[in-house]
């Protein structure tokens, strides 16, 4: 039973994961909700979408969970976008700013909810609700200054605000941070993101399913090999096309090295962050070798549209799997050697040890998932939960840590990396052989498909619906940012002003691939 205690109209979607889809109605949709909290399960995503199909329930509202069965996608018809759907928040705080994006998107508001400002309209938008049927393509953007945004203030004697961003000083995505401080010690943060919002769920909709995925890997380009499976699993799904072997073992060999080279640039940026000038430099230099025969092997240093529908646009020879396989072997003798100096290092663990804390019970409140949430102990990672191939067959030894801390989220990319390293190893030993490709037919009827993936910062969902003329009429693509980002506020209070660019940086959470 996907969602334990509930009987729902639900059908299994053809997929390597376990995932299931059903229509429920306004009762049904917070029973699920409630369910789904009880059995310790979490809410992945939620949005909207406009069919444009009928005269009557043309919009629906959609909630993707996760239970210990699987994902279940739920969606809520709505018989007109003004009438709205319960609210999620008091269930699943995390769900806030995901209701907001879809009042944004598409018009539909969640009813009672505390918090109805905008998110990502940021009042310069030609139109209201771009991802409705018929609304006006984007034209150039307003020349009117943004809307003032309400931030929460805070007052008191001696209270006072820090505003930083979006505009930072270094070359990262903007974002805003409002601070409101007593000295140096942060009483509240509030962001403010969405500054990077490109139009991405509407230029879906204007590209061939089989050519989106390259869309897809541009989401959020450090997690690009994650979100082009994950729309790959969701188009295959929709048209009932099985991988070949080969293909998922090499799908698997890029994922894995897109995390190593993630985990090696968060090593060396937070030494840096930690005024450790050493670690950044071994880091950047490992990692710059990574990317290098990432480029060898694949064609790009990044891996970027090497994964695509039916399988992978590249393969690997013998030689080439000798070459991967040893310099893993070369990485691992120097991370274990650079981990003994972080640790053994005094400065940097006393700016590590218990800053940016956040207790495992408020981690599981607010759905703190991913990496982050294993350094909370919140253990969750899909390669361990719901194996597929080549997970299946390899194993995969999940990290985490209970602290929660800067050092518990640098202690987690260590042993990740090691276990990257195993992993890539393991197979490029068993790479079987076979086509990398497999031919893929669209169904030529309305379809959905879904696709979930353990990216390096947490879980990816894309869900996928397939019209009858053989467009995409909806893909929503989900980072795990969106649950995070709030877990960051928290964070950082009680801490000290100088750490937040080093608490920032130990989630190293997407603005792209949160933004859209």
């Amino acid at each position: 039973m996907p969602i334990p205690g509930l009987e729902l109209p639900l059908h299994r979607l053809p997929s390597p994961v376990p995932m299931w889809h059903g229509r429920v109605d306004a009762i049904q949709w917070g029973a699920a909700a409630a369910a789904v909290a009880r059995a310790g399960g979490r809410l992945v995503s939620l949005w909207g979408a406009d069919r444009g199909d009928t005269a009557s329930n043309a919009f629906v509202v959609c909630a993707a969970y996760a239970t210990a069965d699987g994902l279940t996608w739920l969606e809520l018809p709505l018989p007109t976008p003004d009438q709205g759907y319960p609210d999620l928040t008091p269930i699943f705080p995390g769900a806030s700013r995901m209701q907001r994006a879809a009042a944004d998107m598409l018009g539909i508001a969640a009813v009672g909810a505390e918090d109805p400002r905008p998110w990502l309209d940021h009042g310069l938008w030609p139109g209201r609700f771009p991802l409705r049927h018929g609304a006006s393509p984007v034209a150039a953007p307003s020349p009117l200054p943004p809307v003032d945004y309400p931030f929460v203030r805070v007052e008191g004697d001696g209270v006072h605000e820090i505003p930083v961003g979006p505009v930072h000083a270094g070359i990262i995505e903007p974002g805003h941070f409002r601070f409101s401080v007593v000295g140096e010690k942060v009483l509240r943060l509030e962001e403010r993101l969405g500054y990077v919002h490109k139009g991405i769920e509407k230029r879906f909709t204007e590209l061939s399913p089989l050519e989106a995925h390259r869309l897809a890997g541009r989401v959020s380009g450090d997690t690009t090999v994650a979100y082009a499976w994950a729309y790959c699993m969701a188009l295959e799904s929709a048209c009932g096309c099985a991988v070949p072997e080969r293909a998922a073992w090499l799908r698997a060999l890029m994922l894995e090295r897109e995390r190593v080279a993630n985990h090696l640039g968060d090593l060396g940026a937070l030494g840096n962050d930690a005024a450790f000038g050493f670690g950044l430099a071994q880091f950047s230099r490992l990692r710059e070798d990574w990317l290098r025969l990432s480029f060898d092997a694949f064609g790009h240093r990044l891996m970027m549209d090497r994964v695509v529908p039916g399988g992978t646009a590249a393969d690997l020879d013998a030689p080439m799997a000798q070459r991967l396989h040893r310099q893993c072997d070369a990485v691992e003798n120097e991370v274990r050697a650079l981990r003994s100096i972080y640790d053994e290092h005094s400065g940097l663990q006393d700016r590590f040890i218990t800053t940016g804390r956040v207790e495992p019970a408020l981690a599981a409140q607010l759905g703190l998932t991913g990496l982050a949430g294993r350094a909370s102990s919140q253990a969750t990672d899909l390669r361990c939960d719901h194996p597929w191939a080549p997970y299946d067959a390899l194993e995969v030894k999940m990290a985490i840590h209970g602290n929660g801390d800067v050092a518990a989220r640098v202690a987690l990319r260590f042993d990740e990396t090691f276990e990257s390293l195993r992993l890539i190893r393991a197979i490029c030993a068993g790479l079987p052989g076979g086509d990398v490709r497999a031919d893929l037919r669209l169904p030529g009827r309305p379809a959905i498909g879904a696709g979930w993936m353990e990216g390096w910062r947490g879980e990816v969902i894309v869900a996928l619906e397939l019209g009858d003329d053989g467009r995409i009429g909806r893909c929503h693509c989900h980072d795990p940012s969106w649950q995070n980002w709030p877990v960051l506020e928290h964070a950082v209070l009680g801490n000290i002003v100088p750490d937040f660019p080093l608490i920032n940086k130990s989630f190293n959470l997407s603005y792209s691939g949160h933004d859209l």
